[in-house]
């Protein structure tokens, strides 16, 4: 029996490394009839020699005493040599790291020691050793924050009262939502799913509004697309699972509906702190200051969306402090990320993922909504009433963060 059993074992070993070699196989011959393309090149004997597709993009300026810094990407399948740079029209010395020639999706820092003016506008022009000119705008010359814990702490503060603040005040109505029976509880919910609903817009059309300041290469909304579909169907799964392992335990299933509320909710709130954290950074105070106050105000009915599935239970104090932070907290991370070190790449990834969590909390809201239904009825008046102001109370509170 030993025998045969080695033999069993080596005939599965051998039939393994054929399925292997299958599989590779394929993938070393497209390989190298990639690379014979490339060395022997026939589209040059067809078109001559092409000017080559030059794409140059500012991801963003920092200002110091010392002067200018860009941020550059070059997203252009060619490689891209910076040989020039204006500013406000003149030409001006730089240094550029780590080399003036980016190859594709190449990054580089352009040090410019240009005695840039607190409050003026400024204009920086790279000139490409073809002639190739791309600008970048500098609204308002404000220096860049350092992070320092001064600073640290003052984002901070901003996103507590962006994040936490709003939620924990909405949370204070949990013992009215405890007062109100089946069909009370059910029309909050749905105005819960209007809630959402405005926040899956809002930040999905956030996403792609950033994606426009990113190069082609990126492909940027389909990104947007990929990424929130998987983040959606991560979150489902996750649920299954948490769903199957409390089936005996109602009260659990409901606080794990709360928690993905507040998670979804969260991921929106990282958004809406970058937005402050960056136009704090800019030097548009007014601007910090007026989206501090919207936000705030369009934020403070999140509370009775988290609140409303375990409306029936007594989760206690620390549990729904729990849930403000889950859901206020990122507000803060998002000041941070805004200020300090903003990127319209993770920016567009974080709201991707936001997005598809707040579609997955719309889409158990709505499956709770079905079956706490005796007639599995979703479209009747009371939940389209819910579902109206939802939606209403979020587009009238959108309006003071709209400029």
């Amino acid at each position: 029996m030993n025998a045969n059993t080695e033999s069993n074992n080596l005939d599965q070993m051998d039939f393994g490394s054929r399925q292997w070699m299958l599989l590779v196989l394929p993938l070393i011959i497209l390989a190298v009839l990639i690379w014979m393309f490339v060395q022997l090149n026939p589209l040059q004997a067809l078109i001559g020699a092409a000017p080559p597709v030059e794409e140059l993009t500012i991801d963003r300026f920092s200002l110091s005493s010392d002067g200018i810094k860009a941020y550059v990407i070059n997203g252009g399948p060619d490689p891209v040599t910076i040989a020039q740079v204006f500013v406000d029209e003149a030409y001006w010395n730089f240094s550029i790291s780590p080399a003036a020639e980016l190859p594709r999706l190449g990054r580089a820092i352009i040090d410019i020691p240009y005695p840039w003016v607190e409050g003026e506008a400024h204009e920086v022009v790279l000139v490409t050793n073809t002639g190739v000119t791309f600008d970048g705008a500098i609204d308002v010359a404000l220096e860049t924050p350092i992070p320092g814990a001064d600073y640290w702490l003052m984002f901070a503060i901003l996103g507590f009262y962006v994040g936490i603040v709003p939620v924990g005040l909405g949370l204070l109505w949990f013992p009215l939502l405890r007062r109100l029976g089946k069909k009370g509880i059910n029309f909050i919910l749905t105005l819960t799913v209007g809630l959402l609903v405005f926040l899956l817009a809002d930040t999905a059309l956030e996403a792609i509004e950033i994606s426009e300041g990113l190069p082609e290469v990126f492909q940027a909304v389909p990104l947007i697309f990929f990424a929130g579909l998987l983040s959606f169907m991560a979150l489902v799964a996750i649920g299954r699972q948490k769903e199957t392992a409390t089936s005996d335990v109602p009260r659990n299933k409901r606080l794990w509906l709360a928690t993905s509320i507040a998670i979804g909710i969260g991921l929106h709130n990282l958004g809406e702190g970058m937005a402050i954290g960056a136009a704090v950074a800019l030097g548009e105070a007014a601007l910090g200051t007026f989206l501090v106050i919207g936000f705030t105000l369009h934020n403070l009915t999140e509370g009775i969306g988290i609140g409303a599935p375990v409306a029936k239970d007594r989760p206690g104090i620390a549990r729904l402090l729990g849930l403000a932070v889950i859901a206020g907290g990122p507000a803060i991370l998002g000041t941070w990320i805004g200020g300090f070190a903003f990127s319209p790449f993770w920016a567009v990834i974080f709201l991707a993922i936001g997005t598809g969590a707040i579609l997955q909390v719309v889409y158990e809201v709505t499956r709770l909504l079905f079956e706490s239904n005796e007639n599995h009825q979703l479209f009747t008046w009371p939940n389209i009433a819910g579902l109206t102001l939802g939606l209403g109370i979020m587009y009238l509170t959108a309006l003071l963060v709209k400029f």
